[in-house]
């Protein structure tokens, strides 16, 4: 089983790669094998709404976007971290989660790979980066792994970070449970015959001609 890191972070050895590391550690020692992807430090532009993708299957744009698409597809997990920039997420990983999702959306079925944010920050404004990063994952059939605190770090050096034993403490129990329902969800695909089957076909639109 495999799990894709996403680091959205422009310091690649920063309070979020401290987060994540400790996280790849605990998943590692449960034989879950790790990708990561650095965002934050790439020039990511947000989607224009052209709906290429609907045609071809992958964004316009071809940059690390299109790259991820093929890991994500063989994934059975993937955790999202990010700094806290103004009480919410780095927007260059935002917008690559938008063209990652929403060129994918026809083409990777992404029900039942879990999905965790980890975010990281110097004091405040976690929890409103936690929530922007598991939409992602509650609008693709993707189930979120809870910890025993949101899934942050607090610090302004990575240094500062190994300080703050609870949010590490956070970060390995994270592991634990993401490990815990990987293995769970693969038992079930095997016991069951695959995953849940999903409606598709409704789309409400309230746009009437005339």
């Amino acid at each position: 089983m495999k799990v894709l890191i996403v680091n959205g972070s422009p310091h690649l050895s920063g309070c979020t790669d401290r987060a994540l590391r400790e996280v790849e550690t605990t998943l590692q020692a449960n034989g879950i094998e790790i990708e990561r992807v650095n965002v934050g430090n790439k020039d990511i532009r947000g989607c224009i709404g052209c709906n290429f993708c609907r045609e071809h299957g992958r964004c316009v744009f071809n940059d690390l976007v299109n790259e991820t698409a093929p890991k994500l597809a063989e994934a059975d997990g993937m955790i999202v971290g990010t700094p806290v920039y103004y009480a919410g997420a780095n927007g260059q990983v935002l917008s690559f989660l938008d063209r990652l999702f929403y060129s994918t959306s026809g083409v990777i079925d992404k029900t039942m790979k879990v999905g965790a944010a980890v975010v990281s920050s110097r004091r405040a404004g976690s929890t409103g980066a936690f929530d922007e990063i598991n939409k992602y994952f509650t609008i693709s059939s993707m189930p979120i792994v809870a910890s025993t605190y949101w899934n942050e770090v607090h610090g302004f050096t990575a240094a500062d970070v190994e300080d703050d034993l609870e949010g590490l403490q956070t970060m390995r129990n994270l592991g634990t449970n993401l490990a815990f329902m990987l293995k769970a969800i693969d038992g079930m695909k095997e016991k069951d015959g695959g995953i849940p089957k999903q409606e598709r076909g409704m789309f409400t639109n309230f746009h009437t001609e005339g």
